[in-house]
């Protein structure tokens, strides 16, 4: 006891210090790699800024779980493919962006969104769409029970519902969060609703173009014109250098400045694809099972443990239009009996057994009586009592009563009540019937009736049918299948993962990169233009993790290897990086933009080359003289020639004079030098009103369009604008 006395006498404040130490430095690291990270020089752990205002992880995960909700509960989408995921996930990003650029502009401007609004936008007669349309499990639920229109009042009693009598009714809490969501999405976007509409109705198309725009669509000239297509300039004549190309694009600035950095890559791609091997196993897994298969009496559990497609027997009958499979002719032509196969088709090798053929009806129309004794399981009426319920309906319908109303009167189907007890059914929909029920609606003749009784474990009762039509009548089969997945093994997997991981850990220089390209003839592809918040790059597909090695690393890297979901492997090289501005010159658009300037320079000689009457150009040329006779002002398109809008153009300009030739003017096709023979202009209606209804409805349709196009048009002008710094680690 003495020694540990000492030590805390006599470094009882050295240990607390060094302690004290410890815990500052902890809190530091921490804060360099948490909330405050920037603050103290370390990683910044938002997702983006959007004008100075940050956007951290939380609020990204809650819009994630926000689109995956509404998306549930709108599209009844529960689960989402890796495209479809990384579509959201981009659509995520650009709503953030332009949802806090338009919040900016709200509160400038003093936008809200009321008490009162709010009431009105979740619990009022007019209430948002959204709300409106709000569904649990694939139901609308705040419909009335006896009109079967929206009923505000059941909004209420719902949330009532979900709180007060949420272990009876909601116990996970899952119809809660749902409608919370909603709602939040709602008020939230409010605002956003408002200025867009405050900006979509402020547009307006002035009077005197709408006048313009009339004239211009009743102006019409003939032309005559001579096209010299520029292939008359070899490519080999036309050299370009980088520096025509520069002034070229900022001749065309708005065509080449990029207002978003993207960046470049070119990648090998190992696909992920069965080999022999794994097919060899597939058929050999089939030909195990092809004599027992002939034998089996048992053809539903024989499939269904044999298949490697899950519940894969199916008691249907298939007729040449149900039948989707393109060797159903022939497996419809085969005996009862016989097996087709082994067959390929959609990834699997198949063996198929005739298990029965028959005629029969693609389609019945019925209609129906239904009498119960159980229901979900309870009793509800004896066996005797239903039947003579059901024999007093059927007494009534035979002493001339109308089907349709003996059928309100005693039938319990409330499905078919309203329709007067009639219902169609496709043979495709036979098994999920009662089985006799079934038979006789597709096996029973036009016109015949019966009473048919079902029972199982949770409904009974007595049905009367009557067969009303049957449609189709057509040779069916009934098929037993069992599939075997043709899949890539894992040692198949394996061993394209070793050679994808042979390529990169070899070649991890650019130029080692291209040379082995060449030497294996594999082949190269461009992933051009991506940006920093993209999650698919176009080739490739989802692709989150590749995006984010392309903004963390230098033009001439080579990746490492990646897996892209299931299906392949990829290894990237980065070979460009453009920043905001000018679009620099890279090997992925040079080509592009050479054959731009290339096409300049052609036109500019063919131009100078080739002067005087139109005859005389025409057999210098080598090409001939040609006439449009229904040139429009207001169109861009000219019969035989295409979309030449310079050709239109020139032929309107008030400067060029009839009966001469133009000089050498560049269309989309070519060359062109016109003459114009006739120009007129169709007079506005003599009739002032009708001048002003005409002119009046040209403004509105411009407006109409306009608006249309509002949203779009703002955002793209927003996104512009806005000053985005993301942080591609942390999406």
């Amino acid at each position: 006891m003495s020694v540990i006395q000492t030590i805390r006498n006599r470094y009882g404040k050295i240990a607390g210090a060094v302690i004290a130490i410890a815990l500052v430095g902890f809190i530091i690291s921490d804060a360099r790699n948490g909330s405050f990270g920037s603050f103290f020089g370390g990683h910044d752990s938002n997702i983006m800024k959007v004008n100075g205002t940050k956007i951290d992880p939380k609020e990204y995960q809650k819009r994630i779980k926000e689109f995956e909700t509404l998306n549930a509960i709108y599209n009844g989408t529960r689960t989402m493919d890796d495209a479809t995921k990384a579509k959201m996930d981009e659509q995520i990003i650009e709503n953030i962006v332009y949802e806090t650029e338009i919040e900016e502009q709200c509160d400038k401007l003093g936008i809200q969104t009321t008490d009162d609004e709010k009431k009105e936008l979740i619990y009022g007669p007019n209430v948002d769409p959204m709300i409106r349309g709000f569904q649990l499990e694939g139901n609308q639920i705040f419909l009335n029970r006896d009109t079967h229109q929206f009923d505000p009042a059941i909004i209420k009693a719902f949330e009532k519902e979900i709180t007060e009598q949420a272990q009876k009714v909601d116990p996970t809490g899952k119809y809660r969060e749902e409608w919370e969501t909603v709602k939040g999405y709602v008020l939230r976007n409010n605002r956003i609703n408002k200025f867009n509409v405050m900006f979509a109705n402020g547009l307006y198309a002035p009077f005197f173009i709408a006048k313009r725009t009339a004239e211009d669509q009743n102006s019409m000239a003939v032309i005559k014109y001579v096209k010299v297509p520029l292939s008359v300039v070899p490519d080999n004549d036309v050299k370009v250098t980088d520096d025509e190309i520069k002034a070229y694009m900022q001749k065309h600035p708005g065509q080449y400045t990029i207002t978003q950095p993207t960046r470049s890559i070119e990648y090998v791609s190992f696909e992920i694809n069965p080999s022999s091997a794994d097919t060899a196993r597939a058929l050999g897994a089939l030909a195990d099972v092809k004599g027992d298969f002939e034998t089996t009496k048992d053809n539903k559990s024989f499939v269904n443990g044999k298949s490697d497609e899950a519940n894969s027997y199916t008691e249907a009958f298939l007729n040449k239009r149900t039948f989707m499979s393109r060797f159903a002719d022939t497996i419809m032509e085969a005996p009862v009996g016989s097996i087709y196969g082994p067959y390929y088709e959609n990834g699997s090798y198949r063996l198929t057994k005739i298990v029965d053929k028959k005629t029969l009806p693609d389609s019945v129309k019925s209609r129906h009586i239904l009498v119960l004794t159980k229901a979900q399981g309870n009793d509800i009426a004896t066996d005797s009592a239903a039947k003579m319920k059901l024999d007093s309906a059927i007494t009534a319908i035979k002493a001339g009563g109308k089907f349709d109303s003996v059928v309100q009167i005693y039938s319990v189907d409330d499905g078919s009540k309203a329709k007067g007890g009639e219902m169609t059914i496709t043979l495709i929909q036979k098994p999920s019937m009662p089985k006799a029920l079934g038979n006789f609606l597709f096996e029973g003749k036009k016109g015949e009736t019966k009473v048919i009784k079902d029972s199982n474990e949770n409904f009974s009762g007595y049905y009367y049918v009557e067969i009303e039509d049957q449609n189709g009548i057509a040779p069916a089969v009934q098929i037993a299948t069992i599939a075997k997945t043709l899949a890539p093994s894992d040692s198949t997997v394996n061993a394209i993962y070793g050679k994808a991981n042979e390529f990169a850990g070899k070649n991890t220089t650019a130029d080692a990169f291209d040379a082995a390209v060449k030497k294996q003839n594999l082949d190269k592809r461009l992933g051009d233009n991506v940006k920093i918040n993209n999650f698919t790059i176009p080739g490739i597909g989802p692709s989150r993790e590749v995006v984010r090695w392309m903004y963390e690393h230098k033009v001439g890297d080579v990746s490492p290897v990646f897996q892209l979901g299931e299906q392949r492997y990829v290894v990237a090289k980065l070979i460009s990086i453009q920043e905001k501005g000018m679009a620099a010159i890279t090997p992925a658009n040079r080509p592009m933009l050479e054959q731009k300037v290339r096409e300049e320079k052609k036109a500019d000689i063919i131009s100078k080359k080739y002067s005087g009457t139109l005859e005389a150009i025409a057999s210098a040329s080598g090409q001939q003289v040609q006439e449009a006779d229904s040139v429009r002002m207001g169109a861009s398109y000219i019969p035989n020639l295409g979309f030449e809008p310079k050709v239109i153009g020139y032929t309107f300009n008030q400067a060029f004079n009839p009966n001469t030739v133009s000089p050498g003017i560049k269309g989309t096709g070519g060359v062109y030098f016109i003459t114009v023979l006739n120009s007129i202009s169709a007079p506005m209606p003599g009739d002032q009103n009708m001048q002003m209804q005409m002119l009046a409805g040209q403004r509105r349709s411009q407006e109409m369009q306009l608006m249309n196009v509002a949203g779009q048009l703002l955002q793209m002008d927003m996104d512009k604008r806005a000053d985005v710094t993301y942080f591609p680690s942390n999406f």
